[in-house]
């Protein structure tokens, strides 16, 4: 059972926040989902995984002020980590791998 559960979020849910859900989906007591800010994503954003969440990382900026805007009521009080990834890789690409795992190094269990 996982202690903690990471909601990762890009726009389309295509290529960043999938790369991190699949890199951390293994990771003892941590529980992972993924989804997108746009309407079209694959895998929507709504309150629901907003409220599951423990800890909510954007890629971007952007992400952060979408999801303030709309999903304020199930955000409450909810810190959103701003990963700083920009949209220009694909799929498990090395470098995005790389970066995604130096900028959670901090916020995985010891």
């Amino acid at each position: 059972m996982a202690d903690r559960n990471y909601l990762f979020v890009c726009s389309h849910n295509r290529l960043r926040s999938p790369t991190a859900e699949h890199l951390f989906a293994e990771v003892q007591g941590i529980a992972t989902i993924s989804a997108g800010t746009k309407r079209d994503a694959e895998y929507p954003l709504s309150d629901e995984l907003v409220e599951w969440a423990d800890f909510i990382f954007v890629m971007e900026r952007a992400h952060r002020t979408k999801l303030q805007n709309r999903h304020r009521a199930a955000l409450k009080d909810m810190r959103i980590i701003v990963l700083g990834i920009p949209d220009e890789y694909q799929f498990m690409d090395t470098e995005l791998v790389r970066l995604i795992e130096s900028k959670m190094r901090r916020w995985l269990p010891a």
